[in-house]
């Protein structure tokens, strides 16, 4: 989703993280806190690789979002919750979206399989949110002591991604005052039946600091699984004034040869990653046969990969790419393309390595007669 969803998509995820989170401590909103090595809200946003997504923001943090937000469409927040969500409901209408779910920034450890019931739900039921059954004691208190007893039958805690038909929540939040606490609450305002569907204890909501090390926990003790890629591609030189080269457009008296535009360094990368997937190359993903990839920019590509890779559950822990070449040459441009290269696939900077090298002047590279790379990317699923 580049700026908007593709109406052929159904379901979309809206990502709420304009609030402060205060009560976390810390110099940074909770939503932009390191958890395991990246930030809380990059971890969210990969639970939700498999579908278009919008993330809500604070004005302020505009920056931090482009540089993980990938291809998810950025809309800044109102106010309140339900007025930011109010926001990104309208920023799809008219996109052909039949189900949104609605989930917390700060809940970055929902699993594949909570989500796969809140959209199995919608598809009896115009609205499903999961939740647990209350299972403790319930107390009043009043100065330090306690003043009384509830009855927990019948209730649950709340939890996120809240699914809904798309129009009915619209509506529904166009119908309402304001000031709810969840989008359940005005989704029932409006009459809607809201599905309870099992929800998960890992699935913890980041307040307070003591759950960033209750979370730290939780991952840890997940068996990671660890996957390295790597990939090899060779464009020869043609005629033309620039040459594409990791996402960067440098100047030079010759252009490369392709059936896109022919970004050897992105290519490479591109296959290292569906390799450490161990699902295929470019060309099984975009095959040359197919007219419209012809002349079609590298970054397509290497979203796509990123994007497959989050799906399955993994995040791009690191990744190196080696141009060969005499010319052009590659170090006055490399920190631009680790830049390009790490925007289009959504991590930190300091993840991405490119770098160059020459073959001494033998072989085709050392004739100038193409540029070759070679790359390596390791995935980790924690």
């Amino acid at each position: 989703m580049s700026k908007m969803p593709d109406p052929s998509f159904q379901t979309v995820a809206i990502i709420v993280a304009a609030g402060r989170g205060t009560r976390a401590g810390g110099d940074l909103p909770k939503q932009w806190q390191l958890l395991h090595g990246q930030p809380v809200l990059a971890r969210t946003l990969a639970a939700f690789a498999a579908m278009p997504r919008v993330l809500v923001i604070h004005p302020d943090d505009r920056a931090r979002a482009e540089a993980i937000a990938g291809d998810a469409l950025i809309v800044e927040g109102g106010a309140t919750r339900d007025a930011s969500v109010m926001n990104a409901l309208l920023a799809l209408e008219g996109r052909g979206v039949a189900h949104v779910l609605i989930h917390d920034g700060a809940r970055p450890l929902v699993s594949p399989a909570l989500i796969a019931r809140v959209r199995a739900a919608l598809d009896r039921a115009p609205a499903a949110a999961p939740a647990l059954v209350v299972t403790d004691a319930l107390w009043t208190g009043a100065n330090g002591l306690v003043s009384g007893t509830r009855d927990r039958s019948g209730l649950y805690r709340a939890q996120t991604p809240q699914g809904f038909h798309y129009e009915a929540i619209l509506a529904a939040h166009r119908a309402h005052p304001g000031g709810a606490a969840d989008d359940v609450e005005v989704a029932r305002a409006a009459g809607l039946d809201v599905t309870i569907v099992e929800g998960d204890e890992n699935n913890l909501k980041l307040t307070f600091p003591g759950d960033f090390s209750r979370a730290g926990a939780i991952l840890k003790g997940r068996a990671m699984d660890v996957r390295l890629g790597n990939g090899f591609d060779v464009h020869a030189f043609c005629d033309g004034d620039h040459v594409w080269l990791c996402g960067v457009k440098i100047p030079h008296h010759k252009g490369l040869l392709g059936h896109s535009d022919a970004d050897v360094g992105m290519h490479a990368l591109t296959d290292a990653i569906y390799g450490a997937l161990a699902m295929g190359d470019i060309g099984r993903h975009f095959p040359p046969s197919d007219s419209q990839w012809k002349g079609a920019e590298s970054h397509i590509f290497l979203r796509h990969a990123a994007e497959l890779a989050r799906s399955q559950g993994f995040a791009i822990a690191n990744c190196d790419v080696t141009l060969i070449c005499e010319r052009p040459k590659i170090g006055p441009h490399a920190q631009a393309m680790r830049a390009a290269l790490a925007k289009i696939m959504g991590v930190d900077l300091d993840r991405v390595s490119v770098k160059a090298t020459t073959s001494e002047q033998l072989g085709f590279t050392g004739r100038e007669e193409g540029i070759a790379s070679i790359a390596t990317a390791t995935l980790v699923k924690a």
